[in-house]
């Protein structure tokens, strides 16, 4: 067998996927067309080119033009045609899939997978003589296997375990392992790697100890969850308690409770494993400028030219993927596919009003269209975390290119009164809607842009963006929420407001004082608006089987009306401005562009017909057998 040089080595040499090599003098062999593949386990270099090209399967993280968020109650992809609405609105079958992205695609996981099936195996006797290296790349190669598997696990259910590498001419019919098996095999993997990279110097973007007790910790929570609790989910779920195979979706014997207690250990590790996150230690709220500030330097990642923000926030990643500046990577455009349309930006993923209407205000009470108060202007006084994320109407941003009359550089998603040339009355729509006099083909549907993720250096504005901003897959705050998750579940209530509210000062916001069910509801709420956009409400809607409340609501969008004040004028170029204006919001629920609704068939993905066709031993996932 035959090993393609330029399959497995060229991505590290072109430092592709933001990884490093530890031997530069890797760069300098000079290859042969092919090598043959028992000759990659004779040099540590080729053995390292290998175990980096498995790290193509994060392919962009979570920076796809079409992302995850746009399958939840954060955000509605805004472009048609694109198969998002064949999964929101729950006609998705094994012969149409939908949107899948490669990152848990079950073609794209397995081959990653058998890559490292292939180094782990080879890495058990390769011959190069440095010990430290060996173990590392093995340590990567189970943390990458676990990895791949675990995104299997928690799209599909359970999945085949194959651990070996299979010859030609074997009969590849396998099937699905139990979930219990699935969780245990990932869970192996992890401990395998954490013990093989206790120590190693951490690379950034590569795997390390920390990177895989989290991910265990992930793994664990999730398994404890009542999605995966078969007794729960039948009694929540008609689709789930007919489904002949419940083994293969989850538990279906055993103490739900000593599950619950590994996942908090696994937490707990992990946490200890980490250099403490970034500002997690605090005992009081921070002003509501520097929460904001602490936000979106988290979300930059310490990648931006920003110097108003914290580099130091970086530490907050614990495995991520990083973007070479010397590549053309799609993920470096994420501010071109999701900025305003009138700074010549694409409004790929536009908040939803169900995100936005969740932001608490300052004092921690929760906003409510219903208080006259807060309809009047319900984008005062909220959250400092909203202003990092969601840009809306009057929202300043970066200057605007230079064929759009805006000196103010603020968005403009509403219609507002003006004066025309002539002095006659017009009402004329902003710059940043869809009939806007910049771009009038790919606004905002929704009232608002994303902003969260998106580098706000100015220099940055227009489709020659290219931000190099990670993508976090794996950050502290996550096993944080692991941990304060399990605490509760065990009965560590204290434990797990203490950290809730360090996440909560951080950002700025008070602290809370609730125990039982409003702890947990408090709990599920912070996460959904701290993790907002990092593929987290996705599973954790699922998991907590609170989907059809939350990712099957219809959409809601907002119209934003100014109106002249008695005696009060403007003339172009329009700006925001209360004393001029009077501002009426409207919360307008919309499904002509996606009927959103919720069938329990979509709380595991199905199977592509092919897929079933190959493998006569994969039985489908429950609702996809007509």
């Amino acid at each position: 067998m035959k090993l393609n040089y330029k399959h497995w080595i060229f991505l590290a040499a072109l430092g592709s996927f933001g990884l490093v090599s530890c031997d530069t003098e890797f760069l300098d062999v000079t290859p042969p067309t092919e090598i043959p593949s028992e000759e990659v386990w004779k040099e540590g270099p080729l053995a390292e080119g290998f175990v980096t090209g498995i790290y193509a399967g994060l392919q962009q993280g979570g920076f796809s033009e079409q992302m995850l968020a746009s399958l939840t109650d954060e955000a509605v992809f805004t472009h048609t045609g694109r198969n998002i609405n064949t999964v929101n609105e729950g006609s998705l079958s094994p012969s149409n899939l939908g949107w899948v992205d490669d990152t848990y695609g079950w073609g794209p996981m397995y081959t990653r997978i058998r890559a490292a099936n292939l180094a782990i195996a080879n890495l058990k006797t390769a011959t190069f003589t440095d010990e430290t290296l060996k173990a590392r790349l093995m340590g990567e190669s189970y943390f990458l296997r676990g990895y791949y598997y675990q995104q299997l696990v928690r799209y599909y259910g359970s999945a085949p375990i194959i651990t070996r590498v299979y010859n030609l001419n074997e009969d590849y019919s396998v099937p699905r392992n139990t979930y219990e098996e699935c969780v245990n095999r990932i869970v192996t993997d992890l401990d395998s790697a954490a013990m093989l990279l206790k120590g190693k110097t951490i690379v950034k973007g590569r795997a390390s100890e920390a990177a895989a007790l989290s991910l265990k910790s992930r793994v664990l929570v999730y398994a404890a969850s009542d999605l995966h609790d078969m007794t729960t989910a039948k009694a929540k779920s008609a689709v789930l308690a007919a489904y002949p195979n419940p083994e293969f979706l989850g538990y279906v014997s055993g103490d739900r409770k000593a599950r619950w207690t590994a996942a908090h250990a696994a937490a707990k590790a992990a946490l200890a494993a980490t250099d403490g996150g970034y500002k997690l230690n605090l005992t009081a709220p921070v002003t509501p400028a520097q929460g904001r500030i602490n936000y979106i330097s988290i979300a930059m990642g310490g990648a931006s030219a920003d110097k108003s923000l914290d580099a130091s926030a970086a530490n907050e990643i614990i495995f991520g993927r990083y973007f070479t500046p010397s590549l053309s990577e799609g993920a470096r455009q994420t501010g071109l596919n999701n900025g305003p349309n009138g700074y010549h930006n694409w409004a790929g993923n536009t908040p939803i009003g169900l995100l936005v209407d969740d932001y608490e205000l300052m004092d921690g009470t929760r906003f409510s269209w219903t208080n006259p108060t807060h309809k009047a202007a319900p984008y005062k006084n909220r959250d400092p975390r909203f202003y990092a994320t969601v840009m809306f109407d009057g929202a300043d941003w970066k200057p605007r290119p230079s064929d759009a009359k805006d000196p103010a550089n603020q968005i403009q998603t509403g219609a507002y009164d003006l004066l025309d040339d002539k002095g006659a009355l017009i009402n004329r729509k902003g710059l940043d809607t869809r009939s806007s006099s910049i771009e009038d083909w790919n606004g905002s549907r929704t009232g608002y842009y994303m902003r969260k993720f998106i580098d706000p250096n100015p220099a940055l504005y227009d489709n020659t963006d290219r931000q190099n901003i990670p993508w976090p897959f794996i950050r502290t705050t996550e096993v944080v929420f692991n941990y304060i998750e399990a605490s509760i579940e065990v009965g560590q209530e204290a434990e797990a407001l203490l950290w809730l509210n360090r996440i909560r000062f951080r950002s700025g916001m008070p602290a809370l004082k609730v125990t039982g069910a409003a702890l947990k509801e408090a709990y599920r709420h912070e996460k959904r608006i701290e993790m907002a956009y990092e593929e987290q409400r996705y599973h954790d809607a699922r998991r907590w089987m609170i989907a059809k409340e939350t990712l099957g609501r219809p959409l809601e969008y907002i119209n934003v009306l100014g109106k002249f004040k008695p005696g009060k004028t403007m003339k172009e170029p329009y700006h925001y401005d209360t004393d001029v204006y009077t501002y009426t919001y409207t919360p307008v629920v919309e499904k002509s562009h996606e009927n959103r609704t919720w069938v329990d068939k979509m709380y595991f993905r199905p199977f592509s017909r092919d897929e079933i066709n190959r493998n006569a031993k994969l039985v489908q996932n429950p609702g996809y057998d007509k």
